[in-house]
């Protein structure tokens, strides 16, 4: 294991430690959910509101640790290595954050949770958007539909678009706290977003297909 992932791991085990040192004082209802607005909307038993983040997160890297051995395109994963790792780190500082926020606001601390997510949310797709345009075609990390899946170029031109999408979804994230009424516009753009990429990817195979013939 390299000496940076034992910062990952560092975080995973603050997660439980400091779930576990605050569980006295955490209510018996968890508040865990909140809307658009950051009211409350949502409540779960204080065992799953400790540990159900730090639970899921250990989950997710374990996962993530398993890819790189059972994907079909292991060298093309190895390529991108560097870019996988950070990938990684930031889902887990992104639920450490939630996490954080979620027994902060427990604690009986007042804020609204909209500003704390959101710009974690900006910050994480920006993240992705960088990471796209460095992958390489395999099955689980990156843009999958049938048409990326079957090309190599029609992956990395759309992963190409993707990453600067996804970049400019999460300038969005941000603007959707400071500009009132912008958070289901920035939903919108999400889907849009997404949609106007697997499209993408089907115009470009088919251009590909075109000049084969």
């Amino acid at each position: 294991m390299e000496r940076r992932e034992y910062v990952i791991w560092a975080i995973i085990a603050f997660m439980f430690v400091s779930g576990a040192y605050l569980y006295p004082a955490m209510p018996e209802t968890m508040a865990t959910h909140w809307d658009a607005d950051g009211n409350v909307n949502g409540y779960s038993s204080r065992t799953v509101g400790v540990f159900l983040i730090p639970v899921l997160t250990i989950g997710i890297y374990l996962l993530f640790k398993a890819i790189p051995h059972i994907a079909v395109y292991k060298k093309n994963i190895e390529s991108f290595k560097e870019y996988y790792f950070y990938l990684v780190a930031g889902v887990v500082i992104f639920l450490s954050a939630v996490q954080g926020a979620s027994l902060a606001a427990n604690l009986g601390y007042q804020f609204n949770m909209t500003y704390i997510i959101m710009p974690l949310m900006g910050l994480f797709l920006f993240g992705i958007g960088t990471i796209l345009e460095k992958t390489k075609r395999n099955f689980f990390i990156g843009i999958r539909t049938p048409w990326t899946l079957s090309s190599d170029a029609v992956w990395d031109k759309t992963h190409r678009l993707g990453g600067k999408v996804f970049k400019m979804i999460g300038v969005l994230a941000l603007v959707s706290m400071i500009v009132p009424g912008s958070l289901l516009f920035f939903i919108i753009a999400v889907f849009a977003g997404i949609m106007y990429l697997v499209v993408y990817s089907y115009v470009e195979y088919q251009k590909e297909e075109k000049d084969k013939r």
